[in-house]
């Protein structure tokens, strides 16, 4: 009987075996010490790396990938994205025109192209809660699309860039509080936590101070007292939660630092004294230059923006770059984001080369999108690197990006969880 189950046992192994499957990297890039390896072969097995070999193992079963002529790399993290929706001249009527299942096929395509794009997991810092589902659908296999942690609905004030009836003529504009995500002293802040944390949410997204699209005058004004921001970070942090800052304006950008957040989101007027603070309390700066460049572009379209928008992309737009480089030189700690939706999804991979542009070297990017967010979200055992026992979040680019970053734009094969979703090798 002993013989038979160790035959049993021995056979399945032998199965498992042959349903490896062994991809032939001709360069792989190592994101915890940023060397490039030559000739490698990673094993997957399931949904888990259990192999990196030198040179090019030859199995007598398992499928073979040959990636021999590409640069690999874990799959990317983009720690800004909004998947429920993406920008257009119509965008500011759709909160009016469309139902849950509308945003919900929408967030199934935007999920899809991100994916495709190299990017195996991301953060969704808000939306009407679709976001939600979505994740869940993804994680059952039900829907094709990277990883998500999300935030759910923003938290913001009356009247903040987080308050979507901004805008809206009064008799349907309400007055929406903790449980839509706007809270008015530290007792609605405190719910608003519990509430995400109800309704699914894994973090928790605050917007500190004024935005550039949101239908209101004040881009950077600060929208927090530091005792509801407190508020809100001590209770997220009962929670597991970390928060995220939406920040343009100084002022406000301290008090969230003080409060407690975790990531500050474009930090576009960022001074040095504030840098100063982000590295003090260990708060990580998500740069969404590509965001920027685009609303100031498209404020120059007529039309494209509501008229109160348009002062406000003019003047933050193009000063998110130059604020990423000056806050890089001076030691800010930094996360790899997008902010995905302002711009199309799928051009997330632009951010690498304005990140470059700055100043910051290509592997540094790269480790921001890797090893960085993968710490951040706590999953800094599971994915962001190459490495036995870890998620088979793979992907590859045609060329090696250190020499050429245009080329994280177009990745060429993608695996996440061990499965295969792209492979364009030529």
């Amino acid at each position: 009987m002993k013989l038979l189950l160790k035959l049993f046992v021995l056979f399945l192994t032998l199965s498992a075996v042959g349903q490896n499957t062994y991809l032939h990297c001709g360069k792989l890039i190592d994101t915890k010490t940023g060397k490039i390896l030559k000739e490698k072969t990673i094993v997957v097995s399931g949904k888990k790396i259990i192999e990196i070999n030198d040179g090019y193992l030859k199995p007598e079963s398992g499928t073979i990938v040959d990636l021999k002529s590409k640069t690999v790399m874990p799959g990317l993290i983009d720690m800004h994205v909004h998947i429920e929706s993406e920008t257009n001249p119509k965008s500011y009527l759709e909160d009016y025109t469309l139902n849950d299942a509308d945003i919900a096929f929408n967030a199934a395509k935007n999920a899809e192209i991100t994916l495709m794009s190299g990017f195996t997991t991301v953060r969704d810092l808000g939306g009407s809660g679709v976001n939600v589902s979505l994740k869940k659908a993804i994680a059952s296999g039900k829907v094709t699309g990277p990883r998500i942690f999300t935030a759910e609905k923003i938290i913001s004030t009356t009247g903040g860039h987080g308050d979507h009836t901004n805008g809206a003529k009064k008799s349907i504009m309400g007055d929406p509080g903790p449980k839509e995500g706007i809270v008015n002293s530290v007792e609605d802040a405190k719910k608003a936590v519990r509430q995400r944390y109800k309704n699914g949410a894994d973090l928790i997204k605050i917007t500190a101070t004024g935005g550039v699209l949101s239908v209101a005058k004040s881009g950077q004004n600060p929208q927090f007292t530091l005792e509801e921001i407190k508020a809100i970070c001590d209770i997220a942090k009962d929670y597991g939660f970390h928060v995220a800052a939406h920040a343009h304006g100084d002022e406000g950008m301290q008090r969230a630092i003080k409060g407690g957040v975790k990531t500050i989101e474009h930090g576009t007027l960022m001074s040095a004294e504030t840098m100063q603070l982000m590295k003090q309390y260990d708060v990580y700066l998500v740069p969404t230059i590509t965001a920027g460049k685009f609303v100031s572009d498209k404020a120059k379209i007529e039309g494209y923006y509501p008229e109160i928008i348009v002062p406000k992309a003019l003047n933050i737009g193009p000063k998110i770059q130059d604020m990423f480089g000056r806050a890089y030189k001076a030691g800010v700690g930094i996360a790899f984001g997008t902010d995905a939706a302002v711009f199309y999804h799928g051009d997330n991979g632009k951010e690498f080369g304005y990140m470059v542009e700055a100043g910051m070297p290509a592997i540094e990017t790269i480790q921001s999108a890797t090893v960085t967010n993968a710490m951040i979200l706590k999953m800094e055992n599971e994915i962001g690197q190459i490495k036995e026992g870890f998620f088979a979040d793979i992907i590859a680019v045609n060329d090696d990006p250190t020499k050429n970053i245009s080329t994280m734009e177009n990745v060429v094969f993608v695996m996440k969880e061990g499965k295969i979703y792209k492979n364009q090798m030529k």
